[in-house]
């Protein structure tokens, strides 16, 4: 057995699962061994009877101790984690949800609650039951360049304004700007394409006025959450967010551990995605206060529906406790 610290890096041959102190007590065979040998091979390997009367002791430890508590917490490795440099920094990419779940931040040999669990998590909430599958996924989440979603639309719109006029972008400004663009794409014209010129068909009305109806929408929702972000002090009185492409940024880090516990992807490929996690990170923010604003603002649009419930309050915890905690990551790695 080991204690969750001194875990071995995975490999494809050995997995592992967890165990709360109950099993010694309520599951265990008198045909079992009568010792059991916790973290071998280390500098605190410890030889633990398990029989009569020792097994009272077993019974004590139970009623003291579960298993993982799942509560937000910042823990680190001081031994057989990364530090400093890029693996450090794209690992700390990952912290919002490492954190909110109790987990080492910088453990990327991981295997969060134990291989089973594991797959049984990424299969339900992810489709993922294959190497080629969780690959996949990695590099969507890692492709902020490829694609332009709506959301980054207008988080870009509202950008390049800020960038023409040198200052704060009027609400009411933003929403005529997103409605001009759209409805002057929608008259049609010549486009330029990787193919080469294009001409465009103008867009039925009623489709163009959707398409902006649902994109001042949008809108309304992105500043309702930076009021409060405001609020909660993960914004500043006058910043804004550039950019929600954290929110993918933040879990390809995390993905990239999850192959490993799942053991859907090796060691050198989590490292890798981990570390262009980060570099993505670099290109796209001034500071971990911006990128953390992002991943939250892009968690919100997706799970929170308007509530400011849970989705949101967790968040705002993990916020709180990477940016102030002495030995959090976001305070002694730099941004970029």
């Amino acid at each position: 057995m080991y204690t969750e610290g001194l875990l071995p890096a995975p490999d494809p041959h050995r997995v592992f699962g967890w165990k709360k102190f109950s099993w010694l007590t309520e599951d265990w065979k008198p045909d079992y061994p009568a010792v059991i040998v916790v973290n071998p091979g280390s500098p605190c390997e410890a030889f633990l009877p398990t029989t009569p009367p020792h097994s009272h002791a077993w019974t004590q430890y139970a009623e003291r101790k579960g298993g993982p508590s799942d509560q937000p917490a910042l823990r680190t490795l001081r031994v057989g984690g990364p530090l400093h440099g890029p693996v450090a920094h794209g690992l700390a990419c990952g912290a919002h949800i490492i954190v909110h779940h109790g987990r080492p931040w910088n453990s990327l040999a991981y295997h969060g609650h134990g291989y089973r669990t594991e797959r049984r998590i990424l299969r339900k909430s992810w489709g993922i039951t294959s190497h080629q599958e969780w690959q996949a996924q990695l590099l969507a989440l890692l492709a902020t360049d490829d694609r332009i979603s709506v959301l980054e639309f207008v988080l870009g719109l509202r950008r390049t304004i800020a960038h023409d006029f040198g200052g704060q972008v009027e609400t009411g400004y933003w929403l005529d700007a997103a409605a001009g663009v759209l409805g002057a794409r929608a008259e049609g014209g010549t486009v330029l394409t990787p193919d080469g010129a294009t001409k465009t068909a103008p867009a039925p009305e009623a489709e163009t006025e959707a398409r902006v109806n649902h994109v001042q929408h949008l809108i309304g929702r992105i500043t309702r959450y930076e009021a409060r972000m405001r609020a909660d002090g993960i914004l500043g009185e006058s910043q804004y967010v550039t950019s929600a492409d954290a929110w993918d940024l933040g879990r390809a880090s995390c993905m990239a551990r999850w192959g490993l516990s799942t053991r859907h992807g090796t060691l050198p490929e989590a490292e890798a995605a981990v570390i262009e996690a980060g570099r993505n990170a670099a290109r796209c923010y001034e500071s971990w206060q911006d990128f953390s604003a992002g991943f939250i603002l892009g968690r919100c649009l997706h799970f929170d529906n308007d509530k400011f419930g849970s989705w949101y309050q967790d968040m705002v915890t993990v916020h709180r406790i990477l940016m102030s905690d002495p030995s959090s990551p976001w305070l002694n790695l730099s941004f970029r």
